[in-house]
């Protein structure tokens, strides 16, 4: 069991203390009430939006509208209850009869002031767009899985950081949640009849949370749900956990998809390769455990067998595992092994796709694998066997295919004995070749020439890091991209390929 340690205060005694708020955060019931928005700008058309979708009666107050305000009041509010309501006049004292909240668009301070002194007169909360200090009350970046509904406020001060925070968050609530949300609802009081409180009963929430963050409820999930609640929590006694292996991708966070990002901060253990970036671990669930069990080619390495033997463990003890894997798990990452011994095992055990790293070299160097000019095939190859040596049994012919682009992977060891069978299978010495080490990472390197020179590249470049080599004619273009870096290189108006990006 999981201990929660506490950090030791000066008064033991005291009770926990709030922070200071800049703003108190809260959310606001205007189903089915009055509001009051004046002006018919786009600005004014967005809070309008807002407000209907709350399910408020929305009174616009405007001479003129915007197109996007005249297309959203012709086309109505999705809500069930709310509704707009447009008065072709400019606001008065007497809109402020009965509205709840009080929204305006003022062109200056004049006007601004007005308004709110007429609001703070008939005691209704005022907000005047982008002008803070005739605002009672502030709009925050949302994020919509009504009935959860997230708002960040960075009060005022960089609306631009709230809408940055708001991107990360969307990255972590699927928008399934909203359907999971409402089954919840529907089903609280059926499954508080069938299950006792306490332990059994956060057992059986628990387990609602974890498939929550999965896919979305299908037609008979309730029904599922309720039948099988009391079983479902006796099961959880003896409970069987699961694997989901993962792409990392070549290095850069930002690259991780989504469903990679929920994957990390749903799990309970991770085991991660060696090649697995600082910046993607980060991005896991704080409380999870990190457990290194890389594999790199020359290195001591966890053996496969015990990583596999790692897995069935600690999912046979309930763990949500992760398996983090460098780039695609599926493209030389072992997968089908793993996979193969966690269904054995009985453990359930699912895939998330990542950016291989092939595909991430052709984005860095803006050169498509199967331009129609030069390839209509791309082939994705492994450097090595696992014994440290070229695969024996290499169609070497179909490599050197002059319309084939071919990426070799963990290649820099092998990077001489590459040349010399492509050479030997016909391949032209002067066949364009890149080499990009750490690919979208700080320390990445590339370099670009021709096959001939291939070998001695690569002991240039060294092979610490993860090498990739790609061989092929979509490779030309890079060859004046060198040399114009070169001719330009005091002037930055070019990367110098063959340097560090």
């Amino acid at each position: 069991m999981d201990v929660l340690q506490l950090l030791p205060s000066d008064r033991n005694d005291a009770p926990a203390r709030m922070a200071p708020l800049a703003k108190l955060p809260v959310f606001w019931a205007l189903n089915g009430k009055r509001v009051l928005v004046a002006g018919g700008s786009n600005a004014a058309a967005w809070k309008a939006e807002l407000l209907a979708a709350c399910g408020a009666e929305v009174h616009v107050y405007a001479e003129d509208l915007s197109e996007t305000f005249s297309t959203l009041i012709a086309r109505g509010s999705e809500s069930e209850n709310g509704r707009f309501v447009h008065h072709a006049h400019k606001w008065n004292a007497a809109a402020f009869g009965d509205p709840v909240i009080a929204i305006a668009d003022c062109e200056d301070g004049e006007a601004a002031a007005a308004f709110f002194d007429a609001a703070c007169k008939a005691g209704v909360p005022v907000n005047v767009i982008d002008k803070p200090r005739y605002c009672q009350f502030q709009f925050g970046a949302i994020v919509n899985r009504s009935p959860v509904v997230v708002a960040i406020s960075t009060d005022g001060a960089a609306p631009i950081l709230a809408q940055a925070i708001r991107r990360r968050i969307e990255t972590l609530l699927p928008p399934s949640l909203k359907s999971w949300v409402a089954l919840a609802h529907s089903i609280r009081d059926k499954v508080n009849a069938k299950v006792s409180p306490g332990a059994p009963r956060r057992a059986f929430w628990e387990s609602f949370v974890d498939r929550a963050f999965g896919a979305p409820p299908e037609a008979n999930t309730e029904a599922n749900l309720i039948s099988n609640a009391r079983r479902s929590v006796h099961n959880m006694k003896s409970p069987i956990g699961r694997v989901t292996l993962v792409g990392a991708g070549p290095g850069d966070a930002e690259l991780l998809t989504l469903k990679a990002v929920r994957a990390l901060q749903a799990a309970d253990v991770i085991l991660f390769d060696d090649l697995v970036s600082d910046e993607v671990l980060e991005l896991a669930r704080r409380e999870a455990k990190r457990m290194l069990v890389g594999k790199r080619g020359g290195r001591t390495s966890c053996k496969q067998e015990d990583i596999n033997a790692m897995m069935v463990t600690l999912a046979k003890a309930g763990k949500r595992v992760v398996r983090l894997k460098s780039g695609d798990p599926m493209i030389f990452g072992r997968a089908g092994e793993e996979i193969a011994c966690l269904e054995e095992a009985g453990i359930p055990v699912d895939v998330v796709p990542g950016i291989t790293s092939a595909s991430a070299m052709a984005a860095r160097l803006g050169v498509s694998l199967t331009h129609r000019d030069h390839a209509q095939a791309v082939r994705f190859v492994t450097g090595h066997s696992r014994f440290g040596s070229l695969p024996a049994d290499m169609a070497w012919h179909d490599l050197a295919h002059a319309r084939t682009t071919t990426i070799f992977y963990m290649g820099g060891r092998t990077a001489a004995q590459i040349r010399i069978r492509l050479l030997e299978a016909g391949m032209n010495a002067d066949t364009p070749v890149v080499v990009v080490s750490a690919v979208t990472r700080n320390n990445e390197a590339r370099w670009c020439g021709r096959l001939n020179d291939l070998a001695s590249a690569v002991v240039g470049m060294g092979v610490d890091h993860p090498i990739l080599i790609g061989v092929g004619h979509v490779f030309a273009q890079l060859e004046s991209a060198h040399k114009a870096s070169t001719k330009h290189r005091r002037s930055g108006k070019y990367k110098v390929v063959g340097e560090r990006a």
